[in-house]
């Protein structure tokens, strides 16, 4: 009995201790914030400036992620290292200089993906514990800081939105993969779901065939032939069953059926390729100059893969492809901006928003 009564007091001593320690925790840490949904947009990213310092940082997340490319690091990083980092930044800085926004001294694909978060946050007022965030692949504010933030204020569910319509590795499962390294250093970690693509969407669809009708329409002219050009991937990585050149692909007959074209003024073509390897084809810039070359004289051509206006969109089709299809004997060339933060474009975001937060709203 005298045992018994031992443990007995000393169970009530360690419970007295535990109690005391437990009562001290409110005092030592703040409330914890829980219960509200995070919504975070992504893009692909964005250098904070265009000089040297600042595309090398940029150039070198971009090109040693291992989804954008698949070389052996064995092959890819002494040329990445000894060249490319060496001379690409001074040449795409300077593209970057064409395009930049310099009002608010940053990128357009900056700019629009902060307006497009601003605009979301005003759509879903409606619904209550709902936060809209923004961050980029490479680049800042990272995917990582984003989640944080998003889970200091309280959100432990996030939907991830990568802001591809079409979907591929090298965009957004790498969207996928950063949110979810993050999350391996999470102790409490958020539940997290991912957006999937949306090529085929009535909605985005509609936004894409008005916004050609509307940029046509201020124009005096009418194109002899429309493309619609997309980011290109390697050939290797559609062979290895990506399926975003099928999605393009997809994407681009119902956009041509939407308008009423045919085959002869439509085509779906590939710009942006990089490196010695064979990329998906057609390619936009060869296009343009054989169209030149074949007596088209009059070209207009939309992004539809990208939502927001860059540097592929701004400086490669409205400068560089615009300038190939007049020196090779073309006569008229426009190009269709994207859908951007307007009211259509995010007609289109607010969709597939609130299509993935069913069941959490």
């Amino acid at each position: 009995m005298f045992s018994r009564l031992r443990i007995s007091r000393r169970t009530r001593s360690v419970g007295a201790r535990m109690t005391a320690d437990i009562s001290l925790r409110p005092a030592d840490h703040p409330a914890v914030k829980s219960g509200k949904i995070g919504v975070l947009l992504v893009n692909l990213g964005t250098p904070d400036g265009t000089d040297y310092t600042s595309m090398r940082r940029y150039l070198k997340e971009f090109l040693t992620d291992r989804r954008v490319i698949e070389w052996s690091p064995w092959k890819w990083y002494p040329i990445l290292f000894g060249i490319v980092l060496n001379t690409r930044p001074q040449k795409v800085g300077k593209a970057y200089e064409l395009i930049w926004n310099k009002e608010k001294n940053e990128s357009y694909l900056r700019t629009y993906t902060r307006n497009q978060s601003e605009l979301m946050t005003e759509r879903l007022r409606d619904l209550e514990n709902v936060k809209v965030d923004w961050a980029m692949r490479y680049g800042t504010p990272s995917i990582a800081s984003r989640i944080e933030t998003l889970k200091e204020e309280g959100c432990d569910r996030i939907v991830l939105f990568p802001l591809y319509p079409q979907y591929a590795a090298a965009t957004t499962a790498t969207v996928n993969d950063k949110a979810f390294q993050k999350l391996l250093s999470m102790r409490w970690q958020p539940a997290l779901r991912t957006v999937p693509d949306y090529h085929d969407d009535e909605t985005y669809i509609e936004a894409l065939a008005q916004s050609v009708e509307r940029h046509l329409a201020t124009l005096d002219w009418k194109p002899d032939m429309l493309l619609a050009s997309f980011h290109g991937i390697p050939m290797s990585y559609f062979k290895q069953g990506d399926p975003y050149y099928c999605q393009c692909q997809k994407t681009g007959r119902l956009l041509r059926e939407r308008l009423g074209l045919t085959q002869e003024n439509f085509m779906v073509t590939f710009q942006s390729r990089f490196g010695p390897e064979e990329w998906l084809q057609p390619y936009t810039d060869k296009t343009v100059e054989k169209l030149a070359q074949d007596g088209v004289k009059r070209v207009a051509v939309i992004n539809p893969g990208f939502v927001s206006d860059c540097l592929e969109t701004l400086e490669e089709i409205a400068e560089q492809a615009a300038h190939s299809f007049h020196e090779n004997g073309g006569d008229k060339f426009t190009h269709i901006p994207c859908l951007n933060d307007s009211e259509d474009g995010m007609k289109v975001l607010e969709k597939v928003v609130r299509r993935e937060l069913q069941g959490w709203v």
